[in-house]
């Protein structure tokens, strides 16, 4: 079956509150999808944003992102009034996200709601505390300790609280019972209008394409509350971090900053907590990306303290072992492998092993001749996701203007168009007419969206992650060009009239 999606986060979506919202815009979005006759909406994480606004830098591996949780729909149980919300200054820019000012405006609305929900606690309140038992109180004493502290990282805390001595930490649980399900209850309006949301876009024949960051922030609650975990020292301070070897694109490679996993400790358990990790992410998503795939044979281990990524060594991790696991307690998985970057022999037989599908970029497709993998002709399996671009490219318009002379020469004449400008709507052409099985772009690169629209440059800080839609960017006519290629390459997806 050929498939089709789009790739937006929910942050992007329309908003009059500064951020993209679990609200009516994703509904929206949703019908968009399904009247496009496209089978996938890939969100990106959910997680909350951390360092450099990056959800790929967050203070919790399984938390959701507070800021898309949708006012109105708290509204509607009677948590909030309008007043309590409109006439609020929610952005700085209506085309870009201000994080900066949703980081000061959005609690204390939320704190509203929260007012209004201790009057009657919803019968399911406590069920889902129960449910979410391994993380979440974890993660709500870590906020609630984190506010205490003015949001300094725990490895500024005192002492006995940053370590997480047993008797500071019971003392921190009623010191700040309040605090805790406070945030508690946000976790609770998340993951509902969440769930609401994905059941939504089921119905309509869509399914949610999620990410697995494959890295924890340092200032998480994952290292705070179990550093076992990771690669630290008896001060918990990392030994070495994560992130990538120099290349063409990174002279000095990237430094992410990561812990890293201590996968030998992990094993002894039969990987006990990335298991349970990986099984949630299972269940919050339809589909899930496995973000640095290729770190499961080996990762780049950084001496801490390196101020660049030149230094560090490749060190072998848990390699199928770990899959082997997954297989063994989830059975079949609809799981994508992000597998970009140094690509060995060895990834390639780890991918081949667990039979998941790796990523085909057509932005790395014309830069070295005939044999470039990334072609679609070299396509060697339909079993794979091609896409035109990731969070992490150009739009395909700021790609062409980038481009050296030969590379879009290169692009033109295996493309079949004179012009550059013409360069974007042949690229989106070769993705969906190509032999792989799910072909997705950003929505950007349908709206041929200038190079201020990217989501995300590696390695740098600022301007990342601010990307924002307007309402007219949905039109009648963009979605019947989308079924339009969906159709003549049959991908179309039919399921919501078939349902009919």
């Amino acid at each position: 079956m050929r498939e089709s999606g789009i790739l937006l986060p929910v942050t992007s979506l329309p908003s009059r509150h500064g951020i993209g919202k679990l609200g009516q815009a994703a509904y929206d979005f949703v019908d968009f999808l399904s009247g496009a006759g496209c089978h996938y909406w890939q969100v990106l994480p959910l997680s909350p944003t951390g360092f450099g606004d990056s959800p790929y830098q967050s203070c919790s591996a399984f938390a959701g992102n507070p800021y898309l949780i949708d006012f109105e729909r708290l509204q509607e149980r009677g948590w909030l009034t309008a007043a309590d919300y409109e006439g609020i200054q929610w952005d700085s820019d209506s085309e870009e996200i201000d994080y900066a000012l949703l980081y000061e405006q959005i609690l204390p609305v939320l704190r509203r709601a929260y007012e209004g929900f201790k009057l009657k606690k919803p019968s399911d309140f406590r069920k889902f505390c129960t449910a979410q038992k391994d993380w979440l109180p974890d993660y709500a004493l870590f906020m609630a300790l984190k506010e205490a502290h003015q949001g300094r990282p725990w490895y500024e805390w005192e002492p006995e609280l940053a370590s997480c001595k047993k008797e500071a930490v019971a003392e921190a649980k009623k010191q700040y019972q309040d605090k805790i399900t406070f945030y508690s209850f946000v976790q609770y309006c998340f993951f509902t209008q969440w769930e609401s949301l994905k059941a939504y876009a089921n119905c309509k024949g869509v399914r949610i394409i999620g990410d697995i960051p494959i890295y924890a922030a340092y200032d998480s609650a994952e290292v705070w509350a179990k550093p076992k975990l990771f690669q630290l020292d008896s001060d918990k301070k990392p030994t070495a971090v994560a992130g990538c070897p120099p290349d063409c694109f990174a002279v000095t490679g990237q430094l992410w900053g990561n812990p890293l996993w201590d996968w030998d400790a992990m094993a002894k358990d039969g990987y006990k907590w990335w298991l349970g990790r990986l099984g949630f992410t299972l269940k919050l998503y339809d589909v899930v990306r496995i973000d640095h795939f290729r770190g499961f044979e080996r990762y780049y281990a950084i001496p801490y303290g390196d101020k660049t990524a030149e230094h560090g060594k490749w060190r072998k991790g848990p390699d199928y072992a770990f899959w082997k696991a997954a297989k063994e307690t989830f059975g079949e998985m609809q799981v994508i492998a992000e597998d970009l970057g140094n690509i060995t022999p060895a990834v390639i037989r780890l991918l081949k092993r667990t039979g998941f599908p790796g990523m085909k970029v057509l932005q790395f497709a014309f830069d070295s001749g005939a044999d470039n993998p990334y072609l679609p002709h070299n396509f060697s399996t339909a079993n794979c996701i091609c896409y035109t671009g990731t969070h992490d490219n150009h739009t395909l318009r700021g790609w062409v203007k980038s481009n050296d002379d030969a590379v879009n020469a290169y692009a033109m004449a295996y493309l079949g168009v004179k012009k550059k400008k013409k360069l974007p709507k042949a690229m989106l052409r070769a993705a969906w007419s190509s032999t792989a099985r799910i072909a997705v772009a950003p929505l950007q690169d349908f709206l041929n969206a200038p190079p201020s629209a990217r989501i995300n440059t590696p390695s740098t800080l600022g301007g990342n992650w601010i990307y924002r839609t307007k309402q007219s960017d949905f039109s009648e006519k963009l979605k019947a060009e989308i079924r339009e290629m969906n159709t003549v390459y049959g991908r179309l997806n039919t399921a919501e009239e078939q349902a009919e």
